[in-house]
């Protein structure tokens, strides 16, 4: 393993874009400041979702000079990014399926065709015999530059199968209806939604949740097989912009539940799928800090909530004629620490997915009896996860596992017998050898005393003496956790010499509820922190060379890379921001932004709270970006992300040049054809992960 010293600064030749400046003032609370680039958002950004040609030409031209840049910026690692796609792409069992599902009389799966982009869907008979497709997603796909496939569900009498697509990358989905027997396209389309649907239980119709303008899902809708979609009945309506809404089918089939959620509550509402017309029955009003959803048991209910001071979480039980709050009997009691994360109810068994420290297990709990048992392996850190079951009269329920050095193995488990079965184990890349890795957990001290855990990936004979290269992946918000598991794209670093290292920061619920409330709002600061602590244990541990680390994140995650390029550049030779959240002021000030409203619960609202007003701009990187020299920064966004609008990447990285005194270069690279989740075929998403991985492996000389 040969490492070259980092490169130097690129050519002078080779000059970036300059935005030009149109001052704008804004004022909250007292406070006046100048938006020297809020001209990069849109005026029309609605229109931009649905029509990314009515993109204003002055925007147009500044990132297509972006672009355009990036291109001859990162020119010099093109080979190198050309040979990372193609080494990914060799890793990947092409013809890869799925375990098929049995639901009935038929089994449903997905797989990819060998040189497919997109998925395909079929069935089987249970028994055995003559596969049938369903969609075939590169037929579908077919001469559009984006297609993105979310939802398939096969009616109950498994006639017919509904389907959802988004062909903008703005995450407004359009349904459609196919009859299986007839294989025809049925004239039945429903655009505007969510993309998920539940099927009635005649199968003569299906639910919905459509958009409204704002692009903020707002409506349970009913649609009926053969009637214009105009003539859809309302079911339901959430008129609090700061409410998100979805749906699902219950495993037993006979009700859906309308989950409406914001970020510190919820509240659940059951439709009768005999009769889903009829206004949806409540099972808890909302209140603050509330948090439950619910598992249908026949003549019982039961929920996973954090009622009565279960931090968290704990299951109880009610009755289904009685479902109220103060009907609830508790089940399974609260643990501090031990984070209930997800359930999945049968006949005879409830099995639930909990995390300790860190760490996952799942528990088997037998319904007449009581009695449990738990489901751990023998590794260091690791990922373990439900998969889709159909059906509810059955004993086997089906999860994944991995680690960071493991391929994904898909188990089958008996829980009568208390028996698994190995149902799939992810292809191995050609001469992978586990045992040439070492997979790690290590803890770092925060500023305020914390153990921020830590996981490792690194080739056994990776020197840990300082000298490595280092890359620090990060999230740490919306109490999301960024799992341990396998990976064959991050080969392509370790096997470069890179130590690849998670950061499970305060803002997930990796340890816990509490990991999470102590990473939002008011404390937001603390996600920041445990990751510059994090970095810096790394290093001082041996696992990186001071001048050779790399951090990456991406949406939240990617305010976190411009919270830290902010507060510590120094630690980092290059920073990776995918679709980063970083005009994060601004964009929490505009309430008309699909996310805002919602958003203010796990950030704050400037708006009306001076005390959030002043957090926020303490923290927002667009905001606080400094006099002084800044690590080489590889900025990604896509033009119809509604997630993350392009223009916050756009006018930080306009404003970084503007302002820094050294360091660099800084490079945005938007997509033009895609939003939130970048390009949506699979060798497609290749080609992004390689292009920024040979920008890390560029920057710290291990090309």
């Amino acid at each position: 393993m040969t490492l070259s010293k980092p490169l130097a600064k690129p050519l002078a030749a080779i000059i970036p874009p300059s935005a030009t400046k149109f001052p704008e003032t804004r004022s909250a609370h007292g406070v006046r400041w100048i938006d020297d680039y809020a001209w990069i958002r849109a005026h029309n950004w609605r229109e931009v979702l649905r029509d990314p040609s009515a993109l204003p030409p002055a925007i147009h031209d500044l990132l297509k000079a972006e672009n355009a840049y990036a291109e001859r910026a990162l020119g010099p690692a093109k080979t190198l990014q050309r040979q990372l796609a193609r080494e990914m792409r060799a890793r990947l069992k092409e013809d890869d399926s799925e375990v098929p599902q049995p639901d009935g009389p038929f089994a449903y799966y997905a797989r990819f065709r060998h040189g497919g982009q997109h998925k395909i869907f079929c069935r089987k008979p249970r028994e055995g015999g003559k596969e049938t497709i369903l969609l075939d997603g590169d037929a579908r796909a077919a001469g559009k530059a984006f297609f993105q496939f979310l939802d398939a569900r096969h009616s109950p009498d498994h006639s017919k199968v509904a389907w959802s697509a988004d062909e903008k990358g703005s995450e407004i989905f359009t349904l459609y209806v196919r009859d299986i027997d007839k294989a025809v396209d049925l004239d039945d389309i429903v655009g505007n939604c969510t993309g998920h649907v539940v099927w009635t239980r005649d199968s003569r119709g299906f639910l919905y949740v459509s958009l409204d303008e704002n692009h903020r899902p707002c409506r349970v809708l009913l649609h009926r097989i053969g009637t214009p979609a105009s003539d859809d009945v309302e079911v339901y309506e959430e008129a609090d912009p700061a409410w998100f809404i979805n749906i699902a089918a219950t495993r037993l089939g006979a009700l859906a539940i309308i989950s409406v959620h914001g970020h510190d509550a919820s509240e659940a509402h059951v439709v009768d799928l005999d009769h889903p017309a009829l206004a949806p029955r409540l099972i808890a009003a909302r209140q603050p800090g509330l948090r439950y959803d619910v598992m249908d048991h026949g003549d019982v209910f039961f929920i996973r909530a954090n009622a009565g001071g279960a931090q968290d979480f704990k299951i109880v039980a009610a009755s289904k004629d009685a479902p109220g709050m103060e009907n609830w009997r508790e089940f399974i009691p609260h643990r501090p620490g031990r984070l209930i994360v997800a359930t999945a109810l049968f006949k005879n068994f409830l099995a639930r997915l909990e995390r300790e420290n860190g760490a996952p297990r799942i528990i088997v709990h037998e319904l007449a009896t009581g009695e449990e048992h738990a489901i751990a392996f023998d590794a260091e850190t690791y990922f373990l996860g439900f998969e889709p079951v159909f059906e509810f009269d059955t004993p086997i329920f089906r999860f994944g596992f991995s680690s960071m050095s493991c391929p994904r193995e898909t188990y089958d488990y008996d829980m009568a017998l208390r028996q698994r079965m190995l149902r799939k184990k992810q292809m191995a890349p050609k001469d992978f050898d586990a045992s040439a890795y070492v997979t790690r957990r290590i803890f770092a001290l925060a500023p305020d005393g914390e153990s921020v855990p830590i996981s490792i990936l690194h080739r056994r004979e990776t020197p840990i003496d300082g000298t490595a290269p280092l890359l620090v992946y990060g999230y740490g918000a919306y109490g999301q956790v960024i799992d341990a598991s396998f990976s064959t794209n991050r080969l392509s670093l370790v096997d470069r010499g890179f130590v690849y290292a998670i950061a499970h920061i305060r803002g997930g619920t990796d340890k816990g509820w509490r990991w999470y409330e102590e990473g939002k709002l008011a404390r937001k600061a603390n996600t920041f922190g445990d990751f510059i602590a994090a970095t810096k244990h790394l290093v001082a541990h041996g696992f990186g060379a001071g001048d050779r680390v790399v951090a990456h994140g991406g949406s939240a995650g990617g305010m976190l890379m411009g919270a830290i390029a902010n507060a510590a550049p120094q630690l980092y030779a290059a920073i990776i921001a995918d679709v980063p959240f970083v005009d994060v002021l601004n964009t929490m000030l505009d309430a008309d932004l699909p996310l805002t409203p919602p958003e203010w619960l796990e950030w704050g609202n400037p708006i009306l709270d001076r005390t959030a007003f002043d957090t926020i701009r303490g923290y927002s990187p667009y905001d606080n970006v400094q006099r002084q020299d800044y690590p080489a920064i590889l900025a990604l966004a896509g033009l119809t992300d509604p997630r993350v609008t392009y223009w916050e990447p756009a006018k930080w990285v306009a404003r970084l040049r503007a302002v820094m005194t050294g360091g660099g270069p800084i490079i945005l690279k938007t997509n033009m054809d895609a939003g939130h989740a970048g390009a949506s075929g699979r060798f497609d998403q290749l080609e992004d992960i390689a292009l920024a991985y040979s920008f890390a492996l560029t920057r710290v000389g291990s090309a």
